[in-house]
């Protein structure tokens, strides 16, 4: 714990799949932490961010997407979501009000929501993302229906991508976390290693340069990370591990050409985060039915 008493603790983002989650915690942070595509289920750990100023100290948890699935990498993404819930002082559930809900599913996504918040023993605040996209006249009706699924201490309705509303929601988390020493020093954004950044990073340009089915088959791992002073460059040796012999040659692309792609657009962006120029090196390598290996899963964190 760290200096004088501030306003400080720990809050949960949590939500259905691509509802925004990554995007309000690096708006928040006002730096990338998370990283960020179009594709659901982008995020598989809880990643911990930072948010540090002089009267407060809130440390985000940005967790996979709430959702129903019999594959066991899925299935230990919930996991690690739902207990996130008995861990922290704030839950934020985050969802997408853009997406217009079927009269059919309704009753069942509300049984589902309300199944999920009996997990939920602290405060709790419903966050209405993507308001940007969302006529006007609706907003209100939302916000009426979305209340009544739970005693929530807010609903906030705000665009995590543009920033508006954010204020007010941390105006509201604010009035729910106690005063207490800060938990991380206020230079330190995240607790993620180096390696794990790289790592998403890596993984993010192969969701966002590959098809539908591609992404979700792929690990990535970093085999080696080393930094030479006197160059001021820092290698390092990745593997993109897919779980089919025919999904390598969609990694790496006519004469290696979407590897290249994947390699130059994460280089760019691990050099923007560590701060040095980067010789970055990639290598595909099949491992079947790498997401219902639990030794593995274990080996990626999980």
């Amino acid at each position: 714990m760290f200096g004088k008493p501030v306003k400080s603790g720990m809050v949960a983002i949590v939500g259905p799949p691509n509802a925004g989650k990554s995007t309000l915690m690096n708006n928040l942070l006002g730096q990338k932490i998370s990283i960020v595509t179009p594709k659901p289920q982008t995020t598989r750990n809880r990643i911990l961010g930072v948010v540090n100023e002089d009267d407060y100290q809130i440390v985000l948890l940005d967790t996979p997407g709430l959702h129903n699935s019999r594959v066991p990498l899925n299935q230990e993404m919930v996991r690690i979501a739902m207990d996130s819930l008995s861990e922290v002082d704030v839950v934020l559930f985050l969802v997408d009000i853009s997406l217009p809900l079927p009269e059919k599913i309704r009753e069942e996504k509300e049984k589902e929501f309300t199944e999920i918040m009996k997990k939920v023993t602290c405060p709790a605040i419903m966050v209405l993302n993507k308001v940007d996209l969302l006529e006007k006249e609706k907003l209100l009706p939302m916000i009426a229906s979305y209340s009544s699924l739970f005693p929530f201490q807010a609903v906030i309705p705000l665009s995590a991508l543009k920033g508006d509303g954010t204020d007010n929601l941390v105006d509201e988390v604010l009035k729910l976390l106690p005063l207490g020493p800060r938990y991380f020093p206020e230079d330190i954004p995240t607790d993620a290693t180096e390696r794990f950044l790289v790592a998403e990073i890596i993984r993010e340009k192969v969701f966002l340069q590959t098809g539908q089915e591609i992404p979700y088959s792929t690990a990535v791992t970093i085999e080696s990370f080393k930094e030479d002073t006197k160059k001021k460059l820092v290698t390092i040796h990745a593997t993109i591990v897919i779980e089919r012999p025919s999904q390598k040659g969609i990694i790496i692309g006519k004469g290696g050409s979407k590897l290249k792609s994947i390699g130059t657009a994460a280089r760019y962006d691990i050099e923007k985060l560590i701060g040095e120029k980067v010789l970055l090196k990639l290598w595909v390598k099949v491992k079947k039915k790498w997401s219902q290996d639990e030794r593995f899963l274990k080996e990626l964190g999980f």
